[in-house]
């Protein structure tokens, strides 16, 4: 039984914008077994480039040229969209025109002579270690979605997981006795993070209290539901931490990613091991992980005062 993906690529006949498209994000999920939100990610990068061809009248693979290509990053300056993002949708487009070279349906790379945009290196905010425990702090009600909200909220600051990663964690990936979940994450690599015991406090007292009174006896695989028994989302997590962040009368912006950056930025700055650090983060680069090697430099401005002999 041969998958479109196959038979496309036998065939080699001239695709259409979409259907080329289509064929490209099938490869990516299919052969290249790449994460629902990465394929969600070039799928729409790569849209937003066709849509712009269409507007120039562009509807065939073999009518792209780089000066439409050009001209499609001229349009993304004047609408404002940042190096960065630019810099991602070139990468997008870089893989989609190899895919089709590789495939035969494409002669020449539209893309090959086109620099990327220059970005600056942005450091990860994080918040310090007295905002965190701020948020952390639980109120003495407790209701089964506070329960909820409040064990997330640890969890995520113990263990620097992605909000997909939380909100997508079933029961089985998380293991109280031992203290480490069992992530899958991007690539659909596996990974197993360690958390504290006041996590696993929590997750066991949501477990006995919050989650079946958040269930009404309906079967979830899910760890974290909501009120009507559902998989909790990224965007409710995402109003959920701005909530509590506000509750704990921080006023900067604060995102789960924050979470994620706070995790990181304080185990580093409490000599923890940057391999660790890398590993429990599910980072594939290291050079990512070093980002936040450059964060809390005050740490290191007071050991200079401390032991240099001229400090």
């Amino acid at each position: 039984m041969f998958s479109i993906f196959f038979a496309l690529s036998i065939l080699k006949t001239p695709l259409a914008l979409t259907d080329s498209l289509d064929l490209f994000l099938q490869y990516l999920t299919v052969q290249r077994r790449l994460a629902a939100n990465t394929v969600d990610s070039y799928g729409a990068d790569i849209a937003f480039f066709i849509a712009f061809l269409k507007t120039r009248r562009i509807t065939s693979l073999e009518k792209i040229s780089s000066r439409h290509v050009r001209k499609f990053f001229e349009y993304c300056f004047v609408k404002n969209i940042s190096s960065r993002s630019n810099a991602r949708r070139l990468a997008a487009l870089r893989a989609f025109f190899d895919f089709l070279i590789r495939n035969g349906h494409l002669k020449d790379n539209p893309v090959t002579d086109i620099d990327p945009p220059k970005i600056g290196q942005s450091l990860p905010g994080a918040l310090s270690v007295a905002e965190v425990e701020q948020m952390l702090k639980i109120p003495e009600q407790q209701t089964p979605l506070i329960l909820r909200n409040y064990t997330m909220l640890h969890l995520l600051y113990a263990t620097g997981l992605r909000v997909s990663e939380l909100v997508n964690l079933p029961v089985t990936g998380c293991n109280v006795s031992s203290g480490n979940v069992r992530i899958v994450g991007k690539g659909n690599k596996e990974r197993m993070v360690p958390f504290n015991e006041t996590a696993g406090a929590l997750i066991t007292d949501y477990l006995e209290r919050g989650r079946p009174a958040l269930l009404k006896n309906k079967p979830s695989p899910s760890l974290f539901v909501s009120n009507r028994g559902k998989a909790m989302t990224r965007n409710r997590f995402w109003q959920i931490i701005r909530e509590l962040a506000l509750q704990g009368g921080i006023t900067k912006k604060v995102s789960p990613h924050t979470l994620r950056h706070s995790f990181a930025t304080h185990l580093l700055a409490g000599g923890a091991d940057l391999r660790a650090v890398q590993m429990m983060l599910g980072h594939a680069d290291i050079a990512t992980t070093q980002i936040y090697t450059h964060v809390d430099t005050s740490r290191l401005k007071a050991m200079h005062q401390k032991f240099h002999p001229r400090g």
